[in-house]
C-alpha cells in the first residue's frame, strides 16, 4: 500500500496519486508533492471582484445589492466601505468592516472592487 497525504488545504486524509499530482477527494484541491507551501501562500491572498489583491486598510465599494439577515433593508451598490480589515473567514466572508447604517459586518471580497 502507498504512502497518502493529507491535503494541505482541508487537511483531508482522502488523497490519491493520478501522474504525480496529489488530489483530494474532499475538497478536490490539486498539488505537487512538497509544492503545497507556495499554493498555500497564494490561496491565502484575498482579491476583489475584479482580482486585485486586497489588504488591511484599504478602501471598497459594493458592487451588488447585498441582502442584510434580520434587516428589511439591504446593502446598495455602489455603497463605499472604508478601511476594512480582513479575517480568516471559514464561511467565505472574509473582510471585517463597518457599514454606516448597518454598523460592524462580514462581507464576501466576491462582492467588492478596490477603490485606488
Amino acid at each position: 500500500m502507498t504512502q497518502t497525504a493529507n491535503c494541505p488545504k482541508c487537511k483531508s486524509e482522502f488523497t490519491y496519486e493520478d501522474r504525480g499530482l496529489w488530489i483530494c477527494s474532499a475538497c478536490a484541491h490539486e498539488w505537487v508533492e512538497g509544492e503545497d507551501t507556495v499554493q498555500d501562500e497564494q490561496s491565502n491572498l484575498v482579491k476583489d471582484a475584479s482580482g486585485k489583491i486586497l489588504k488591511d486598510g484599504d478602501s471598497v465599494t459594493v458592487i451588488k445589492d447585498l441582502k442584510v439577515k434580520g434587516s428589511s433593508s439591504a446593502i446598495k451598490v455602489g455603497t463605499k466601505v472604508k478601511n476594512i480589515r480582513l479575517v480568516d473567514g471559514s464561511d467565505g466572508h472574509n473582510i471585517a468592516c463597518k457599514i454606516e447604517g448597518f454598523g460592524a459586518m462580514n462581507l464576501k471580497s466576491e462582492f467588492v472592487r478596490k477603490i485606488e
